[in-house]
């Protein structure tokens, strides 16, 4: 098992070598559908796209003043937590936030208490006039339209802990900037996996959150380290990992490939729309499953 174990070490170091940037490349303006297919998606390598959405009039528009005044008596979700990550580990616990529906007002009032929502088709139609309920290029590129566009609000707290999707996605920003820490999904080797007992956080009248358990729910597997700081002592294979950093402006969108590896921390107030994208469940899928059950066989849960 440790020859398979160094094969993988192997094999994950020599996609580096062979295709992957050590930084994420920038792209000018909106690309043309099959060089972006073939540059981009087909090779699962991330980027950032400058100028491709400035047409859109959220870009001057979304201020607080305004969105209270178009949206701001819409109830809308809200995740809640005490600590700002939603959907983490905590101790022996995979945690996920209390939901709360709230006025989009309210929102605003309260961004100091670390609060995030999304949905934008559904809950806020209201301002879907001041962006696209696709991307065009992207939805040529992958003869299909995105599964769900997602409005994010957050202040500086909201942290987005390490996991991946089944998604391509195209994540724009609005107004402040996000940062990003990408991992490629050949470094799943190095990416340490546990299976946790669900729960939630719920507060309490006394203002303090308790944690939850879902009793009735299976665990769920998640990633207990965190790259802001990662415990070498406890996942030392963690040290072979070629992370990238990334930060998106406003007026800038980060093509984000299925699969990849991401953590997210925000500007204080930060607004984004993210475009979901369900990824092709082909052969690329497969070797990742492949390669997902032979890092766990060698350095299990």
């Amino acid at each position: 098992m440790d020859a398979v174990k160094e094969r993988l070490a192997d094999f994950s170091l020599e996609a580096h070598d062979l295709y992957l940037s050590q930084s994420v490349d920038h792209v000018d303006g909106p690309p043309d559908p099959l060089h972006f297919y073939r540059h981009w998606i087909g090779p699962n390598k991330p980027c950032i796209i400058r100028n491709a959405f400035s047409h859109w009039a959220a870009l001057s528009r979304w201020t607080p003043a305004y969105l209270r005044e178009k949206v701001g008596s819409k109830v809308i979700s809200v995740a809640v937590t005490p600590n700002g990550y939603a959907d983490a580990v905590r101790d022996d616990r995979f945690v996920m936030p209390e939901e709360r529906r709230m006025t989009f007002s309210a929102v605003l009032d309260v961004l100091e208490g670390k609060k995030q929502c999304s949905n934008l088709l559904d809950e806020l139609p209201e301002l879907t006039d001041d962006v696209e309920v696709h991307i065009p290029w992207m939805s040529t590129a992958l003869g299909k339209l995105p599964d769900a566009v997602n409005f994010w609000l957050g202040e500086a707290d909201a942290i987005t802990s390490l996991h991946k999707d089944h998604y391509e996605n195209i994540y724009c920003v609005i107004s402040g900037q996000k940062n990003f820490i990408l991992l490629p999904p050949t470094d799943r080797p190095f990416i340490p996996y546990g299976r946790y007992q669900p729960a939630v956080y719920r507060q309490q009248d006394n203002g303090d959150f308790e944690v939850v358990d879902q009793r009735d729910s299976d665990k769920v597997p998640w990633i207990p380290l965190d790259p802001l700081n990662p415990d070498l002592e406890r996942y030392p294979m963690y040290r072979r990992a070629r992370p990238l950093r990334c930060s998106v402006k406003a007026g800038e969108m980060l093509y984000l490939p299925s699969l990849w590896f991401h953590h997210v921390q925000q500007s204080h107030g930060c607004m984004a729309v993210n475009f979901w994208y369900d990824m092709d469940f082909d052969i690329k899928y497969n070797y990742f499953q492949l390669l997902d059950v032979l890092s766990d066989l060698t350095d299990p849960p």
